[in-house]
Order: C-alpha cells, then sequence, then structure tokens
C-alpha cells in the first residue's frame, strides 16, 4: 500500500475490476476497491453471497421455512480486518453475540473453558495450563522444553520455515504434551482446518496457540450472528457495494480468464466476454483449480503447477435437527467435544440466533446442530449421519426423547488443507500477470492471520496491490504482533532454538 497517493479515482479514470468469488475474500477484495472509486463487477457462481458461509432458504416438514446453512462459525475478536468489513453495515458490530464461553467436552470426563483464562499474553497461556484439568504438575515436568519453548518466539512468515516440514501430531508429540490436552485443547486447533491433526502441517497450529495465546489480548472467546448468515451479514454488503455502483452477479460461474490483446484481461462467462483492467481471483481452492485449468494464458507452468497441486481437506458433515422439546436449559450455546466418535461440537442455535429463536419458541422443541470434520471419505453417508445423532444423545442424555421434527444433513469438501511442507507451494496475492491479483484462505499470507481472517485479510492485499499500481491508497490492515509480546518470552524461544 502506498504511502501517498490519491484517496480515490476520478470517474475519468477508473478502471474496471472483475472481482471473481462473491465469499468474504471477494467481498472485501471488492469492497476495497468499490470504496476508492473502481467500476467493479462481482462475480459469485452460487445463489448468495458468502461463500462458504452463504445459506439458503429450505421448507421445513412443519410447514416453516428456515435458513440453513453450512454450520455454526465463530467470529473471534482477533478477526479485526473481517470485522473491520463488516462494520460497513454494522459499525457497532450489534448484529454479533458475545457467547460466554467456549467450553470442551472429553468423553473421558474432562471439561476445559476459557471464560476464565487471563488474556493478557503470557498470562493467557499460562492461566490456561494452570486452569485446564489436562495439564497436571507431573504432565508439565514431563514435557521437553527445548521442543516447546520455540512456541514463546512464533514469527510470521519465519514460523513456515521452522514447523512447515513436521505434522500438528508429531509436533505436540515431540513437545510431549499431555494427550488430554491433545484433545481438549491443541487439536480444536488443528479440526478448525477440518483437517487431521496427523497431516496438518505444525505450522499452522503453532501459528494459531500464537494468535489466540501470546499475540493478542482478546483470548478464545468469540461471538455469533445473531441471525442468519445472509440476512445478518451479507446481504447487507451487498446492498453496500451496489451503493458504491459495484454491479454483483449471482448464479454466473466464470469459466476462464485470458490476458487482453492489450493490458489487463478479459473474463468468460457462459453468455458473455467482457474486457477488464484487473481481476482479483478469490476463490476456494478447487475453484482455482478449476479456474486455472480453464484458462491456458494464465500464467507460466511452474505456477499452474503449484495451483494444480491445491488440496481441500477431506468431507464434513453438518447435520443440523428441529427437535420436537428442548433440551437442558443449562446446555450451552457452542460446546466443542472430543472422544465421541467423530462428533466435534454441538451448537444450540436458539442460544443465539433469532430465526431459530423463533421456531423453539412456536414449537416447544429447539434447533441443534452437530458437526463431524475431516470424515472418512470412504464412509457410508447414512451411517455417519445416524452415528451423529447417537453421539449427541451421549453428550445430551435429553435428546433421546425428542422426535425430529425435521433434518438437513449438508455435506462439503471444499475446504483448504495445508499439509506438511506445502507453505512453499501456496499461490501468493500476487499472481503471475500485473493485472492478476488472488485471495482466499487457500492463499500464501505473511501476516498471523488464519481461516475467515486470513480470508478478509487476503481480500484486501489484494486489492491493495492493485491500487498501489494505480497509485491510490488502499486498506489500512489490523493484525496481532507478527511475533510474541513478552521479549522475555521471545529470548527463551530462540535460547530453545540454538
Amino acid at each position: 500500500m502506498p504511502a501517498e497517493g490519491r484517496s480515490r479515482f476520478s470517474r475519468e479514470d477508473a478502471p474496471a475490476v472483475a472481482v471473481i468469488g462473491g465469499g468474504i475474500a471477494g467481498l472485501a477484495a471488492a469492497t476495497a476497491l468499490a470504496e476508492r472509486g473502481a467500476r467493479v463487477t462481482l462475480y459469485e457462481q452460487g445463489e448468495a453471497l458468502g461463500g462458504r458461509v452463504s445459506g439458503w432458504r429450505t421448507r421445513l416438514a412443519d410447514g416453516s421455512t428456515a435458513t440453513m446453512s453450512r454450520g455454526f462459525h465463530a467470529f473471534f475478536r482477533q478477526y479485526y480486518n473481517l470485522r473491520g468489513l463488516l462494520r460497513r453495515t454494522d459499525p457497532a458490530l450489534a448484529r454479533l453475540t458475545p457467547l460466554p464461553d467456549y467450553p470442551l467436552r472429553h468423553s473421558g470426563g474432562l471439561t476445559d473453558s476459557f471464560a476464565r483464562v487471563p488474556r493478557t499474553p503470557p498470562l493467557s497461556a499460562l492461566g490456561f495450563a494452570a486452569l485446564s484439568p489436562t495439564f497436571g504438575w507431573r504432565d508439565l515436568a514431563a514435557m521437553n522444553p527445548g521442543a516447546a519453548l520455540p512456541l514463546l518466539d512464533v514469527r510470521v512468515p519465519q514460523v513456515y520455515e521452522r514447523f512447515d516440514s513436521i505434522g500438528a501430531t508429531a509436533f505436540l508429540e515431540r513437545v510431549r504434551f499431555p494427550k488430554a490436552a491433545h484433545h481438549l485443547a491443541f487439536e480444536v486447533f488443528s479440526r478448525s482446518f477440518f483437517a487431521d491433526p496427523r497431516t496438518l502441517s505444525a505450522a499452522e497450529l503453532v501459528l494459531m496457540f500464537h494468535i489466540y495465546f501470546l499475540g493478542s489480548a482478546e483470548g478464545l472467546l468469540f461471538d455469533v450472528p445473531d441471525a442468519p448468515f445472509p440476512q445478518c451479514l451479507w446481504e447487507p454488503l451487498g446492498d453496500y457495494l451496489q451503493s458504491l455502483g459495484a454491479e454483483i452477479l449471482t448464479g454466473t460461474p466464470v469459466r476462464g480468464v485470458r490476458p487482453g490483446d492489450g493490458a489487463g484481461a478479459e473474463v468468460r462467462t457462459d453468455s458473455v466476454v467482457r474486457p477488464y483492467d484487473a481481476v482479483v481471483l478469490a476463490l476456494d481452492a478447487r475453484g482455482l483449480r478449476r479456474l486455472v485449468a480453464g484458462s491456458p494464458g494464465l500464467g507460466a507452468p511452474a505456477w499452474r503447477d503449484d495451483i494444480a497441486a491445491l488440496r481441500t481437506a477431506p468431507p464434513f458433515l453438518v447435520s443440523r435437527l428441529w427437535l420436537d422439546r428442548p433440551v437442558d436449559p443449562g446446555r450451552a450455546a457452542f460446546l466443542g467435544t472430543s472422544g465421541y466418535g467423530g462428533l466435534d461440537n454441538i451448537s444450540v442455535l436458539e442460544r443465539y440466533e433469532d430465526e431459530a429463536a423463533r421456531w423453539a419458541a412456536r414449537s416447544g422443541g429447539s434447533v441443534v446442530e452437530l458437526h463431524a470434520y475431516a470424515v472418512d471419505g470412504g464412509a457410508a453417508r447414512g451411517e455417519v449421519e445416524a452415528r451423529l445423532a447417537g453421539q449427541l444423545h451421549e453428550v445430551y442424555p435429553e435428546t433421546r426423547r425428542a422426535r425430529v421434527v425435521d433434518a438437513r444433513h449438508e455435506w462439503r469438501s471444499d475446504c483448504p488443507l495445508f499439509p506438511v511442507g506445502s507453505y512453499h507451494r501456496r499461490p501468493t496475492v500476487r499472481g503471475p500477470h500485473r493485472w492478476l491479483t488472488l485471495a482466499g484462505d487457500s492463499v500464501r499470507c505473511d501476516l498471523p492471520v488464519a481461516l475467515m481472517e486470513r480470508a478478509a485479510t487476503t481480500g484486501f492485499l489484494a486489492a491493495n496491490a492493485l491500487l498501489a499500481d494505480w497509485n491510490v491508497r488502499g486498506q489500512v490492515l489490523w493484525t496481532v504482533p507478527r511475533a510474541g509480546r513478552s521479549s522475555l518470552l521471545r529470548a527463551l524461544g530462540r535460547l530453545a532454538a540454538r
């Protein structure tokens, strides 16, 4: 982003920019560009904005309508850039509801909580260890300090140089973390990537530890939208973009992009080919692979090979059940689970979402959502769905008596996978052409961000890269520090790394 430059384009020299992908990354890029006067066209192959956090209407067996989605998402308070995007239509973030705790429960009976953990680093990490039932004094004494201390000196992007060559599980075993802590604490981070921790790069796990424990004062508590994603988040943002003059084309898949005869590029859909001065590819890994494969004029062979090498995480299941009776009033709005044979978390939607709350009030029931991540691709789906419902009954026994009024089971396999040793091949924000940038949570980002925040941050970075070329000031970005806040802890970490 230029230190100096214009604040926006004049009407006469405003470039035309195609943003391909209407998820968080594409919305961030489109917003930054449209706010500065660029003529933006936002292409989205689905019928609604939001990408993997979108939603759609469905009619239930009782005749009522509901908004279905791909499941619960936690909006952590370290998501500074995503929250900045949402503030465009909700300046006070009044549509986000704070949940009082992030409880984790293991089938063996142990339960962790983040509500009482101090938020100031390094007390946050020390407090979690002191308060967690998974860390006893013997466990702490048995840990390998030489392997653990580098956690205190996390630096980005150097963390990938140090830890991308080892898997998350292998790293924890090297550190000699207690097995229970594997399940209740660190596995939560790896499962956030919809991945098996044995195959996930340890660099992502270590980065998450830095973001939530040593790099920020917000801790592991989070907020959730108080209404379904479309109505709460993306429809208002779409209206905002249109008020800035952006053209939004949903239900419009892009089939190819090729360099123009002069400068810029041409974007091809099923019905038309249109010229643009610049293009932002804000697609998930599978969509990016498909588009590049259908665009033979893009990039050199090495870049195209790296795009083709992008992988997606194993399938995951979201089961939403509308029950004819309520769950116990003491149940948390969200519960992370481990050791229950595939069940990763349970949400009780009427605790925070207005639509579900209205349905529960009318029916006297509950709306419960179950997640299973990294499901075996060869598993029979019906059996997995039935097993997940059985695990709900084990965790919340009162649901055994409930009749399922209706159910929706959403299977997806489109989240990026970050396997061991893959960092150097991830695409960067700058593409192989001056007019091309990339954004999304599968794109390499040398800032301490992850998940939805990585999508939003790379979206802004993609816009900023183009704006810098046009001498227009870009979006200011915020992140947790690139290194730990404590100089003493960083020194200990460096000492252990020698």
